[in-house]
C-alpha cells in the first residue's frame, strides 16, 4: 500500500510496505480482467472507488486557496538529496521525495488502491506475469523537458543497483523494455505474484538526463554518491533554498504539469514546506513552543502529558489533536542481534522478554498511555490469536516441524509485570531460561557455564528521547547478572552501525501495511540477513519464515492472505526474536492555528496533513496577533 510500503522503504530506518494487486470481489472472489484491459486505476480490495474521468478525491477541497508555509522540524542532520543510495550512504534529507513523482498515487480513502499519475494508464495480464504502463504525454521535468521512457528504465536499473533495500523490492523485474510510444512494460520471474504489478506503479521516476549531465562547476554527477546539489524533478514541489544539516525550503511549483490531474484537485496547497533541523526532540519543542515551529508531531507520551500547559495551548492559538491510525499496524521493540551467539538461543531471547516490565514502565514514564504490542501486525485484523485454527492451521501443518510445537497448543503471550510479586516470578523464569541456554551465574556474574565469557548487552540507542526507556530496562537485565550498558550515539554513526550489524541491542519498529507482501522478506527473510541496509535487524535465517512469507506474497484471495499473514506472525513470536514494546493507536499532533482542513479527513491517511490542508489567512492573522 502507498501510504505505508513505499513511504516506509523510503524512510530506511523507519521501515518498507507495498500493496497486492488486481481487483478482488467482497468474499475474496478475483474479479475477471483480460491482459488487453487498460485502467485508470489498480486496487485490491473490488472494484476501485473513484471511476475513470473523476473530478476529486471525497477527502479534499476542491476549492482549498493556494500559498502559506508550514514549518516542521526534522531530527539529526542530513548531508545527500540523492534517494538512490537514502539509507545507504549519508544522511537523506527529510522531503526530498516531494519533488518526485511515481507511476501512481494511492488514494487515502481506500486500502490499496492507485490511482495514475505520470501513468495514465495500465495493464496486466491475468497471471500477473508482467504490467505495462502508459505514460502521459503532458508529464514534464521542472527543466520543461519531458518524462520518457528511459527515465524510467534508467530509475529502475539506478534503484535496483544501489541500493539493497530496493534491488530485493525489485528483484523479481527481470526486464523493463519500451513496448510502445509511450508504454513501458515490466517482466518479472515468474507469474502469480499479484503485487508486482502495482509495486511497479510506486517507481519513483528519476531524471536520466539530469544525473548523465554535469554540475554547475562542470564535474559529472555520479548517481552511486551522495550530493548536496538539489536535484532536478518532477513533482509538485522543487529545492528552494538550504542550508545542510540545519533546514531545507521547498518550493511549489506554479507551473506542474499534473496539477490539474483529478488526483491533485484540492492537494499541494501550501506555498513552502520548510524542514527545521535540531539534535535532539527536546530543543525542537521548545521551537515549537516558541513559535518557530508550526506543526510537530508528538511520540512522547510524557511530552503530551506534561509539556503541552503553556499560555498558547490555555488561549486556543496551539491546537492538539489526536488521530486515529487506521492504515497500519506495527512491531516496535528492543531488537537483539541474533547474529551474534549470544543470542542464538531463543531461551536467551525469551528471557529478555521476562525481565521487562511494561507495566510498570508504563505507569511510572508513559502515564499509562500505552498498550504492549503482541503482534507483528499489531492494531489490524492480520494479527494472530488464541490458537490456530482453519486455514491458518492448515498453512502451519505444512511447516510443523520447523516451528516450535507450542504454538499449536498454547496462545502467544507477553510476561506481565507491573507488581512486585510478578516481577520476582519473571525474573525466577528469565535465569530459569538462561541456566537452560548454558548459563550460571558466578560472583553476581551471568556467565557462559562452558567458556567463563561474562554476559555482556549494549543497549543501543540514536534518540536521545529513547535513554529512559533503555535505562529503566537496564536495572532489570542486571538483577539476572547481565552486565548493561547503555549508550547513545549521534545518527549518523548509529545508521553505520546498523548496516555493518555492529551492535547487541537497539530499539526498532516495522509498520506493516493492511496488504503485506514482498516487503516480508526485507524484513524477516533469510536472504536479508547479510544484506547491509536491509531491516532484518534481528538476523532471521528459519527456512519456515522463509516459506510462510511466500505464502503471504502469492496468497490468491484475501481470506487466504490474512490466514498466512497470522501464520507468519504466529512463528515470528514463537521464535522470540524481539522484545516487544508498546503501542499507541492514534497520531498525537499539535499545531498553531494557522490551517484549515477538509471536513472529512481521509480515512487511512491520519492527520492527512500537509496535503490536504491548506493556509487560513483569517486564522493566520487571528493567531499571531496575539502571539
Amino acid at each position: 500500500m502507498r501510504l505505508t510500503r513505499r513511504n516506509i522503504l523510503r524512510a530506511g530506518a523507519s521501515a518498507l510496505v507495498a500493496p497486492a494487486l488486481t481487483a478482488f470481489a467482497p468474499g475474496g472472489r478475483a474479479l475477471a480482467q483480460t491482459s488487453d484491459d487498460w485502467r485508470h486505476a489498480l486496487s485490491l480490495f473490488g472494484d476501485v472507488k473513484y471511476p475513470q474521468g473523476f473530478k476529486n478525491f471525497e477527502y479534499v477541497n476542491p476549492a482549498a486557496p493556494k500559498g502559506g508555509v508550514v514549518r516542521t522540524t526534522a531530527i539529526g542532520t542530513f548531508d545527500n538529496f540523492n534517494m538512490v543510495i537514502g539509507g545507504v550512504r549519508g544522511s537523506l534529507a527529510a522531503g526530498v521525495t516531494l519533488i518526485f513523482d511515481s507511476l501512481m498515487e494511492g488514494a487515502q480513502d481506500e486500502i490499496s488502491t492507485e490511482y495514475g499519475l505520470l501513468a495514465e494508464a495500465v495493464r496486466h495480464p491475468a497471471d500477473f506475469a508482467s504490467a505495462t504502463y502508459r505514460l502521459r504525454a503532458i508529464a514534464k521535468w521542472h527543466d520543461g523537458k519531458p518524462v520518457t521512457i528511459d527515465d524510467v528504465i534508467f530509475s529502475l536499473e539506478m534503484f535496483k543497483k544501489h541500493h539493497p533495500q530496493y534491488a530485493a523490492y525489485y528483484r523479481h523485474v527481470i526486464k523493463a523494455e519500451q513496448t510502445g510510444e509511450r508504454d513501458v512494460t515490466f517482466t518479472f520471474d515468474a507469474p502469480g505474484n499479484r503485487e508486482l504489478p502495482q509495486i511497479m506503479g510506486q517507481l519513483n521516476i528519476l531524471p536520466k538526463h539530469w544525473w548523465e549531465g554535469t554540475d554547475e562547476a562542470g564535474r559529472k554527477r555520479d548517481i552511486s554518491l551522495t550530493t548536496t546539489e538539489a536535484p532536478l524533478g518532477n513533482g509538485a514541489y522543487r529545492v528552494k533554498t538550504f542550508s545542510p544539516g540545519r533546514s531545507i525550503v521547498y518550493e511549489r511549483v506554479p507551473d506542474y504539469w499534473g496539477k490539474d490531474l483529478p488526483i491533485n484537485i484540492g492537494r499541494n496547497n501550501f506555498d513552502e514546506l520548510r524542514f527545521e533541523y535540531f539534535r535532539e526532540t527536546t530543543v525542537a519543542l521548545e521551537a515549537f513552543k516558541r513559535g518557530e515551529i508550526d506543526f510537530r508531531t508528538e511520540s512522547s507520551a510524557k511530552n503530551w502529558a506534561t509539556e503541552y500547559v503553556f499560555a498558547a495551548v490555555q488561549e486556543k492559538r496551539v491546537v492538539l489533536d489526536e488521530f486515529p491510525v487506521r492504515s497500519m499496524g506495527i512491531m516496535q521493540a528492543f531488537v537483539p542481534n541474533g547474529r551474534r551467539e549470544k543470542f542464538a538461543d531463543p531461551r536467551v531471547r525469551r528471557a529478555l522478554n521476562f525481565a521487562f516490565d511494561f507495566e510498570e514502565m508504563n505507569k511510572q514514564i508513559f502515564f499509562g498511555q500505552y498498550s504492549r504490542v503482541g503482534s507483528y501486525f499489531e492494531g489490524t485484523e492480520l494479527a494472530s490469536s488464541g490458537l490456530p485454527q482453519g486455514r491458518e492451521l492448515e498453512i502451519l501443518d505444512g511447516v510443523r516441524a520447523q516451528v516450535p510445537a507450542d504454538l499449536f497448543t498454547k496462545p502467544y503471550a507477553n510476561p506481565v509485570g507491573g507488581s512486585a510479586e510478578n516481577v520476582r516470578n519473571n525474573l525466577r523464569e528469565a535465569t530459569r531460561l538462561l541456566r537452560e541456554a548454558g548459563y550460571e551465574v558466578r560472583n553476581q556474574k551471568l556467565v557462559n557455564a562452558k567458556t567463563s565469557e561474562p554476559m555482556t548487552i549494549e543497549l543501543l540507542v540514536a534518540d536521545p528521547a529513547m535513554e529512559r526507556v533503555v535505562l529503566f530496562y537496564k536495572p532489570s537485565l542486571e538483577r539476572l547478572g547481565i552486565t548493561v550498558t547503555a549508550r547513545t550515539v549521534d545518527s549518523i554513526q548509529y545508521e553505520n552501525r546498523l548496516r555493518s550489524w555492529d551492535y547487541d541491542i537497539i530499539v526498532s519498529s516495522w509498520p506493516q501495511s493492511l496488504s503485506p507482501g514482498n516487503e516480508q522478506r526485507h524484513y524477516w527473510g533469510s536472504a536479508e540477513a547479510d544484506t547491509a541496509g536491509s531491516r532484518n535487524f534481528a538476523g532471521i535465517k528459519n527456512p519456515a519464515i522463509d516459506a510462510l512469507i511466500e505464502r503471504v506474497i502469492f496468497a490468491t484471495s484475501r481470506p487466504d492472505l490474512e490466514a498466512a499473514t497470522r501464520a507468519l506472525d504466529r512463528v515470528l513470536l514463537w521464535n522470540h526474536y524481539v522484545v516487544p514494546q508498546w503501542t499507541y493507536s492514534k497520531t498525537r499532533t499539535a499545531r498553531w492555528d494557522l490551517y484549515g482542513k477538509p471536513e472529512t479527513l481521509p480515512k487511512y491517511g491520519m492527520s492527512g496533513f500537509p496535503q490536504v490542508w491548506w493556509w487560513d489567512e483569517a486564522k493566520a492573522a487571528k493567531t499571531r496577533s496575539r502571539t
